[in-house]
């Protein structure tokens, strides 16, 4: 599965998590950059998560109307290991496919 983070600068150990989850594929934008506003989502996203702490309601309202004309599911968390398992583990389920659980 492919998932692109949107927000916060490092992700850190978050990467090594996804990889653990199911996720082979992950990409990264910060959201600093004004270009970063201007994205396409590739035909390969399975899910999109935004990491609210660390973007503007601008990005997202873009990000979200993006994600609604790919028709990819989109889903917004803190930039907490624990609240984004959470939100994984819900949205494996509508996407038809269970991520291993890592404590």
């Amino acid at each position: 599965m492919c998932i692109l983070l949107i927000g916060g600068d490092k992700l850190g150990n978050i990467t090594q998590k996804l990889i653990q989850n199911g996720f082979n594929d992950i990409e990264h934008i910060t959201g600093r950059k004004k270009d970063a506003k201007n994205f396409k989502l590739a035909g390969n996203i399975d899910l999109v998560m935004v990491l609210v702490d660390f973007v503007g309601h601008q990005l997202t309202k873009i990000v979200k109307e993006e994600s609604r004309r790919s028709n990819v599911k989109v889903v917004y968390s803190k930039r907490s290991w624990i609240h984004m398992e959470k939100k994984i583990q819900e949205c494996a389920k509508e996407l038809g496919c269970q991520p291993k659980t890592i404590i």
